[in-house]
């Protein structure tokens, strides 16, 4: 396989084509089997990234440290509070000053500018950990995981039930496209992608043989599903009032037996995680006490089931990321 990654920032996958999704995707599996066979692969050995993080995270960060690791790389880890960028120091300036310090950047935060500006001024390979607008390893993750269940990618009717205007549901709906997959959202109308993105996606998956559509209705938007994926309905520090709003205006779209019963036989459940599926957790705890829910876009019935693939995928986030790693920073021979 040619190496057409070398230099390239991954930001988003509108930026790649389907084979080269495709590529990343081989080069995934390549790796996770020599982890699996105990084959060390250091071929960025001396190299050094860092990892700036405004937002904290639990599968991104330990993707790119361990997967940094694997391939021989050392790996600095700055959080929330850990660097002035944007602060005492412009995004810019930071981008120039990191560019000259590491071999390559990955970012985890807000704003898409943020990464567009670090991948534009820093001179070295940014990746996208997660923006409000996208998220492109864990599509990665994801496409890895389907083709472990199904063997393939085209052709596969996915579903996405919730708020399908966040960097998840952006991002699905972008890789379905461009990968030949039957993208379906099923969400209340208000919380669609915004009509640039869905005309765009459109037009991608003509040119690959998938479809695109939308519904609020559910039994429309689970009937015969290969994929049933849901995310969080509401990020963390919002108030109490969003809260409420978001869970009268989507416990309808809830993955729960019924919904799962109505989508094909052999169909799997995804979720990029976390997942408020119990109670079980502190968050899980003061969502029962104020709202009365012991669980919210998935229950733990499905998330616990043999359908449910969701660790799985965020095993893969470490192979995929190895591959964006390897293939960005990796000089052709």
């Amino acid at each position: 396989m040619k190496n057409n990654f070398y230099g390239k920032s991954f930001l988003t996958l509108l930026d790649f084509s389907k084979e080269e999704i495709s590529d990343l995707l081989h080069v995934s599996a390549k790796l996770k089997a020599k982890k699996k066979a105990n084959v060390e692969c250091r071929p960025l050995e001396g190299k050094n990234v860092v990892l700036l993080f405004e937002k904290d995270s639990t599968r991104t960060r330990c993707a790119f440290q361990v997967g940094a690791n694997d391939l021989g790389m050392n790996v600095t880890y700055l959080g929330p509070t850990g660097s002035q960028m944007g602060k005492k120091e412009s995004i810019k300036d930071t981008a120039r000053v990191l560019g000259r310090m590491f071999d390559g950047i990955e970012y985890r935060g807000y704003k898409q500018e943020t990464v567009d500006i670090l991948g534009q001024f820093s001179g070295v390979p940014v990746w996208n950990g997660l923006t409000d607008m996208y998220h492109p390893t864990q599509i990665l993750a994801d496409f890895m995981t389907i083709i472990e269940k199904f063997g393939h990618l085209e052709g596969i009717n996915f579903s996405y039930f919730g708020d399908a205007r966040n960097n998840m549901g952006n991002s699905l709906m972008i890789g379905c496209a461009k990968m030949g997959m039957h993208f379906t959202a099923c969400a209340p109308k208000d919380l669609w992608p915004n009509k640039e993105l869905i005309e765009k996606c459109q037009v991608l998956a003509k040119e690959s043989g998938g479809t695109i559509r939308f519904t609020e209705d559910v039994t429309e938007g689970s009937k015969d599903q290969d994929v049933i994926y849901t995310d969080v309905w509401v990020s963390m520090g919002e108030p109490d009032e969003v809260w409420i709003e978001r869970i009268e205006q989507l416990m309808p779209y809830q993955v729960n037996k019924t919904l799962m019963s109505n989508a094909s036989e052999n169909a799997i459940f995804m979720h990029c995680l976390p997942a408020f599926h119990n109670t079980e957790t502190k968050i899980g705890k003061e969502l029962f006490k104020k709202f009365g829910v012991d669980a919210l876009e998935v229950t733990e019935e499905v998330f616990e089931s043999v359908q449910s693939v969701v660790f799985d995928e965020a095993e893969n986030r470490l192979h995929t990321i190895k591959a964006v790693m390897y293939l960005t920073l990796r000089e052709p021979k």
